[in-house]
């Protein structure tokens, strides 16, 4: 079993904010913007006044496009202009990676494949492996260096397992997976992307 490195998986992490950062910016940079809604100069209609200005007993309208109306247009609805992302800085998106997969390791939720493990492209060899490791059923992170062909092919259709290059590690999949497994050629590469790169 490889050794885990400890500068990422041995952080103590005394609160969780910059991870609840992290983890809020993934999903409003997913967000998308494409609802709009008509303002009342988008409704057709409404080019006639609906009654006179006086002497009706009624409160005067200069048109049945007015969004109190039912029909009437939308007053401060939607754009599809909206810009929901948020920023976090690149140190501190890593930190918090490295505190995410600390608390992973600290719940025994990190695992690495075996050095003699090799994927055959076939989706039942990769089941067995899961399920020798204890891991079928759960929601399973698969970190690995390079999404070769025979990974790809082996993986692709196993519902419940995700597989992720080690360079593209993020808190939401790390927060939501029941299990992380990496294997080693991925330790490395994460070792030189959160913390090499840093110094």
């Amino acid at each position: 079993m490889a050794t885990l490195n400890k500068e990422i998986f041995g952080l103590s992490v005394e609160n969780h904010e910059l991870i609840k950062l992290a983890y809020d910016a993934y999903l409003a940079n997913s967000r998308s913007s494409h609802a709009k809604t008509m303002t009342r100069a988008e409704v057709s209609g409404g080019g006639k006044k609906p009654w006179k200005q006086k002497g009706t007993g009624r409160a005067r309208f200069g048109s049945t496009r007015n969004p109190i109306w039912r029909h009437g247009g939308v007053a401060f609805g939607r754009t599809g202009l909206e810009n929901f992302t948020k920023k976090v800085s690149k140190s501190a998106k890593k930190l918090a990676i490295r505190q995410a997969l600390s608390i992973k390791n600290a719940d025994k939720a990190i695992f690495t494949f075996a050095a003699d493990v090799k994927f055959t492209g076939k989706t039942k060899d990769a089941a067995k492996i899961l399920k020798d490791m204890k891991l079928d059923g759960k929601n399973v992170l698969a970190v690995v260096a390079e999404k070769t062909p025979e990974v790809l092919r082996a993986t692709s259709n196993l519902a419940n397992l995700k597989l992720v290059r080690a360079t593209y590690l993020n808190v939401f999949d790390i927060m939501n997976a029941d299990a992380i497994v990496f294997d080693e050629a991925a330790l490395k590469v994460a070792a030189e992307w959160l913390i090499e790169e840093e110094k």
